[in-house]
């Protein structure tokens, strides 16, 4: 069965933007953004929240285009248009590059969409994820926490989540500082 994978960049005090929704913190350098086009790459799918789709949406599909774009950007560029999208929004009615809107998390969907399809399913947006968390939704986080204090924004992980046993399966510190957590939910432990 496919996992539900929450893949987020957090700054070193939990938040995932800081104030008018900033990510000018982000330390994405050539070795970490491989890194990401070769595990995005290995996924079936990307679920994202609104504002994360228009986000990517307004860069991405051309991005290869621009002549200064280095290789690895035309790379993710490429990855980003190919890969199956869904994004969760009541405002929206349709989006483009290979994305279909849903407009509430109904957990039986996923649960149903996690049995077929072939690839685990990336999580991006910190509103969509503290929903997929609610619901006890997500199967893996990783979570790479970079190098910087932000002070305020919008955390990672909302106030009202419920506390979940997890399992260090990998840590790995980049060159520039940023270091990857990957835990998947421990279901035989104790959660508070």
């Amino acid at each position: 069965m496919r996992k539900i994978v929450l893949m987020m960049s957090v700054s070193l005090d939990g938040y995932f933007e800081g104030p008018d929704h900033d990510i000018g913190w982000h330390r994405v350098d050539e070795e970490l953004h491989q890194h990401f086009n070769d595990y995005v790459r290995t996924l079936g799918a990307l679920h994202e929240g609104r504002r994360t789709h228009e986000l990517m949406a307004a860069y991405w599909p051309t991005a290869d285009a621009d002549p200064d774009a280095s290789p690895v950007v035309a790379e993710f560029a490429r990855i980003w248009r190919d890969i199956p999208k869904a994004v969760y929004s009541r405002t929206l009615e349709k989006a483009d590059w290979n994305t279909t809107v849903i407009s509430e998390v109904v957990p039986e969907e996923v649960e149903a969409l996690k049995a077929r399809g072939n690839g685990d399913i990336g999580l991006g947006g910190a509103e969509l994820a503290a929903t997929f968390l609610r619901h006890r939704l997500v199967d893996e986080f990783r979570i790479y926490v970079h190098p910087v204090l932000v002070g305020r924004g919008v955390r990672l992980f909302p106030d009202d989540f419920v506390a979940e046993s997890l399992s260090l399966v990998e840590s790995h510190t980049f060159g520039n500082g940023v270091v990857l957590l990957r835990y998947e939910r421990d279901d035989t432990g104790t959660s508070g």
